[in-house]
């Protein structure tokens, strides 16, 4: 994108148990609106990783960049566009918001909307010489639609349940980082009816954040379930950080 072009090229972050295309209906209707997006290939092997990944990537962007996170990639935008001075706002779709030091986990537990604890099941995967093994989780196919996709079809998450990909412990283990939400504008999608990351969580973090909040009855994917509406909120933002650029 051309330093000179007004419209700020869109990074969208996947979060947890999926990967880019879950943003395919999102990016479908920005491509149409004229947008330069690059849907990045979330890790998820742990916060500290997964944002040094992200900021490597946002650093070789030129021009402006609005940074959009669901679910778990709102930590990583949380702490990545810190060390990124093109990126300039946040979006966080049904995501966290985490500020210095808390830790996902320990943010969970202290939802009384999320089921997503009892719906995890426990892989090992291998993590240096010598047969070293770390923990990584993925959700109970049979509980995805429960804890995860409410609003979609069985026949679609079930899709999602045999697709998904696990996520390392130590992206609920570590510790964040300073919030650039802190010195950036930045917008927020709730969904009311979210049993993953937790709407209460959620709407916690997206008024700590003093987003501009839009809220929407659905699940914790609703960018796949209303990507018109997900899209309509990143948009808003779009336009709002181009015209505070020029």
């Amino acid at each position: 994108m051309n330093a000179t072009d007004p419209k700020p090229t869109i990074v969208l972050v996947h979060g947890a148990f999926a990967d880019a295309s879950s943003w395919n209906g999102v990016i479908e209707r920005l491509q149409q609106q004229g947008y330069t997006v690059i849907a990045s290939a979330n890790p998820l092997r742990g916060v500290a990783a997964d944002s040094a990944y992200t900021a490597s990537l946002l650093g070789q962007i030129d021009g402006p960049v609005l940074l959009v996170g669901h679910s778990y990639g709102g930590a990583v935008i949380t702490n990545a566009a810190t060390s990124a001075p093109n990126v300039a706002g946040l979006v966080f779709v049904a995501a966290f918001a985490p500020e210095e030091g808390e830790t996902l986990g320990d943010v969970e537990n202290g939802s009384k909307d999320s089921v997503l604890n009892s719906a995890l099941v426990q892989y090992t995967y291998p993590a240096g010489p010598g047969g070293a093994t770390s923990v990584e989780f993925a959700i109970n196919p049979a509980l995805i639609r429960e804890a995860f996709a409410g609003d979609l079809s069985p026949e679609v998450t079930a899709l999602m349940a045999a697709t998904q990909r696990p996520i390392a412990a130590a992206a609920f283990s570590d510790a964040s980082g300073p919030p650039a939400w802190k010195k950036l504008p930045s917008w927020a999608v709730v969904a009311t009816g979210d049993k993953a990351a937790g709407a209460d969580v959620v709407r916690a973090h997206a008024q700590r954040a003093g987003a501009d909040i839009v809220e929407v009855e659905g699940s914790h994917v609703i960018m796949i379930s209303q990507p018109q509406v997900v899209t309509d909120h990143i948009l808003k933002a779009a336009r709002a950080v181009a015209a505070a650029n020029r």
